[in-house]
């Protein structure tokens, strides 16, 4: 291939939109088919991290002015990362900057962002890229390298690459890789927000109340609170970014708490053994009530938490895994984020190795631009890397998040649990060993300690 690729993204998501970016930026023809009908659809979701990882790859492939943008709009550095029993008794606490980071850049640092204004930022400037309201069906690919997309109205794009960035349920991907799997863990995942106020921050412990804490209970159960500083209130650093325009909030009341409002996520993690059937089905107050049921036995500062929250922030789903997939021939057609390698939120990686997968895949494109590599050579070295540092990511990912049902069996779940809690507290007081385990939860978020 002589020329740039013309490159078809499907999914207008995060490692969608930052590769979408990236080939602009780089002069490349890009076009982004996205199933939601308005830029303001598929707004849910909490807190992000996003890692030196995801922020070197957002500074490679953002315009500079955006990626401030990105800065702008992030939250305050957290203080703390606290592991607590569910009565709030601390096994384990550090603070954030106890952890390795790569040096004092934007990019090098680990950033607190809401996934809905991450989404608008990603947005903005693509108005002539991104095509809303497209439902992907299948793809087909033609014996002269190039690949078409068809959509569910009768429309249809032909490129010369064809990128699943449509997430974990990626009907790319199904079609592409077909043996693919993913694997329940086994766990299903409840989360909630609160306006940030004096008196609920107040309600929790200092270190809770001022950074990211986990609560770990004798059933298995896992709990999770961060709290979200916005150092920014008069309007959004750029227009059309944030919860002041009234029409984002009036289609999503939930964003009002990404924006210029502090606030208190949480997240539940439980067993679907112990959570009823129907729970992905839930919404609002019955999220709430069944929350309060699966901890009755947690603090009373927890479950105030979570009885005074947003009803219409609330959602849950199903915490699910993918397989390794043995290496396939490179072609017109490829994957990044979710679609090719869906992990658990356990490492906070996932967001971060899709936005790494969109960096890795520009360069190899650019160079196709360039001349120096074919389309099939640059996205075979794009899938040889990806597939060795997404396998670590979801490997790591499974530690915290992956139910055996151990601490529910009799006498081995008690053995179990105090023997987790017993090592935590040991660590704590070992600042070598908490300093290694820092170090251990860093390395899949930021390549540069791999």
């Amino acid at each position: 291939m002589s020329r740039a690729p013309r490159t078809i993204v499907v999914g207008a998501g995060t490692g969608g939109m930052c590769l979408a970016h990236g080939l602009r930026r780089a002069g490349m023809e890009v076009a982004v088919y996205e199933r939601d009908r308005t830029r303001t659809g598929g707004l849910n979701g909490y807190r992000v991290g996003i890692s030196p990882n995801g922020a070197r790859a957002l500074k490679a492939c953002l315009p500079p002015d955006l990626f401030d943008t990105f800065v702008a709009t992030t939250g305050l550095p957290y203080t703390y990362l606290t592991m607590y029993t569910e009565r709030f008794r601390e096994l384990l606490g550090m603070r954030f900057d106890d952890r390795p980071q790569s040096g004092d850049r934007p990019e090098d640092r680990d950033h607190n962002v809401s996934r809905m204004t991450l989404r608008q930022v990603l947005f903005t400037g693509m108005e002539d890229v991104i095509t809303f309201d497209k439902t992907f069906t299948h793809y087909e690919q033609h014996p002269d390298g190039t690949v078409t997309a068809h959509f569910a109205d009768g429309d249809s794009a032909t490129g010369d690459l064809l990128v699943g960035a449509d997430g974990a349920n990626s009907r790319v991907r199904t079609q592409y890789l077909p043996h693919a799997r993913h694997t329940e863990t086994g766990l299903v995942a409840i989360g909630g927000k609160v306006a940030l106020t004096g008196e609920n921050a107040d309600l929790l412990p200092e270190r809770a109340s001022d950074g990211m804490s986990m609560l770990f209970d004798r059933r298995g159960q896992f709990g999770i609170i961060h709290a979200m500083r916005l150092p920014w209130r008069d309007g959004a650093p750029r227009e059309g970014i944030g919860a002041s325009d009234a029409a984002l909030i009036e289609a999503w009341p939930g964003l009002r708490y990404d924006n210029t409002t502090d606030y208190l996520s949480w997240g539940l993690s439980t067993s679907r053994s112990l959570a009823p059937a129907d729970v992905l089905d839930r919404r609002g107050e019955d999220l709430h009530e069944l929350t309060l049921s699966l901890t009755g036995d947690w603090d009373p500062r927890w479950r105030e938490l979570v009885a005074t929250s947003d009803p219409t922030a609330a959602l849950a789903l199903s915490i699910r895994t993918s397989e390794p997939v043995p290496a396939w021939r490179p072609s017109s057609v490829t994957l990044v984020g979710d679609a090719v390698h869906t992990m658990t939120p356990g490492r906070g990686a996932g967001a971060n190795t899709a936005l790494r997968d969109a960096r890795e895949l520009r360069d190899r494109l650019v160079r196709v631009r360039d001349g120096e590599l074919t389309r099939d050579e640059a996205v075979g070295g794009y899938e040889e890397l990806m597939r060795r540092y997404s396998a670590l990511a979801v490997r790591e990912s499974l530690e915290f998040m992956n139910d055996d049902g151990t601490a529910r069996r009799p006498v081995v779940g008690p053995l179990s649990v105090l023997a987790r809690r017993t090592a935590l507290r040991v660590v704590n007081h070992l600042p070598a060993a908490k300093r290694r385990m820092a170090r251990g939860f860093q390395k899949v978020r930021d390549s540069e300690l791999v």
